[in-house]
């Protein structure tokens, strides 16, 4: 994984609640057996009509957002199924960082194992950069070091991340290679005679 330690980018605003995860990645396109290749069926439903043509009105086909590495939405982000497949599908469109009210829990974890970074902020908070960033495009920074959001005006918002959780998103590690840090004493411990 990519460590974060710092995102700038434009603030794509998803002003939706109860986004589930058939809604970020729908069934049909959970085929694959790689984690690549979701990036294009993302919101499928809302961002295409039915002919496969993008529908105009849909907040991220506008040109602003295109390249986007923050995206932010209202509460209960990733709810519905257990689908890692919403992450690996917002990771591979090219989201580093999604902010919320609130968010699912199996979701919100599957983030930190995927290399994106869920912050929830308070709602009044999402009020606001929503409301900004719909005016016109909005750059933001996240900092996960110093755990801020700061909008290019100097608007700060503060959040917190479970420190070991912060740890891994900030070295690039999910478990894996976490143990691998560990791979000198693995091999001296297989290299010892069992009794």
């Amino acid at each position: 994984m990519r460590p974060i330690k710092e995102v700038t980018s434009v603030l794509a605003p998803l002003d939706r609640s109860n986004v589930d995860t058939d809604q970020i990645i729908p069934k049909q396109f959970l085929k694959r057996i790689e984690r690549t290749g979701f990036g294009r069926f993302l919101f499928y439903h809302w961002r295409y009509d039915d002919e496969g043509v993008e529908r105009a009105g849909f907040e991220l086909n506008k040109p602003a957002y295109a390249n986007s590495e923050i995206l932010i939405a209202r509460d209960n982000f990733g709810c519905g199924s257990s689908r890692e497949h919403a992450p690996w599908a917002l990771g591979d469109y090219g989201f580093r960082v999604v902010i919320a009210m609130s968010f699912a829990d199996i979701f919100f974890n599957n983030c930190f194992k995927n290399g994106i970074l869920p912050i929830q902020l308070a709602e009044e908070d999402v009020e606001d950069l929503l409301k900004k960033s719909q005016e016109k495009p909005l750059k933001i920074t996240v900092s996960l070091e110093s755990e801020t959001v700061v909008t290019e005006g100097g608007d700060t918002y503060s959040f917190t991340v479970d420190p070991y959780r912060r740890q891994m998103l900030l070295n690039g590690w999910d478990e894996i290679a976490l143990t691998l840090q560990l791979e000198d004493k693995i091999s001296e411990y297989e290299g010892k005679s069992v009794v």
